[in-house]
């Protein structure tokens, strides 16, 4: 019930090792259909990766990111729109007149 919390949609590791791209972000995730477009992503670290991959993504578990490190690839960690600087917060959540008490 808490309407500040943040949604994810779960990637895992196997998930970007099979796409088989040198740079990955939301942008390539929704194009191959793993993610919906407007959602925030974050990586798991289930399954391995062997190859160097460069990763722009919203949140990444410490396994994950030790694995694409260890691989030789980069970990960039997108700033969410909520938290950029000059902005108050959280928006309220959208729905009925309960929602937001």
């Amino acid at each position: 019930n808490n309407p500040f919390r943040v949604e994810y949609s779960p990637v895992n590791l196997d998930q970007v090792a099979a796409l088989g791209e040198s740079s990955v972000g939301p942008e390539v995730l929704v194009a191959s259909g793993l993610v919906r477009k407007g959602t925030f992503v974050k990586v798991l670290a289930r399954g391995e990766i062997s190859t160097k991959v460069d990763l722009h993504v919203h949140a990444i578990s410490s396994a994950a990111e030790a694995a694409v490190k260890a691989a030789g690839g980069t970990v960039t960690l997108i700033e969410l729109p909520f938290r950029e600087e000059g902005k108050a917060g959280r928006p309220a959540v959208k729905g009925n007149q309960f929602a937001n008490r």
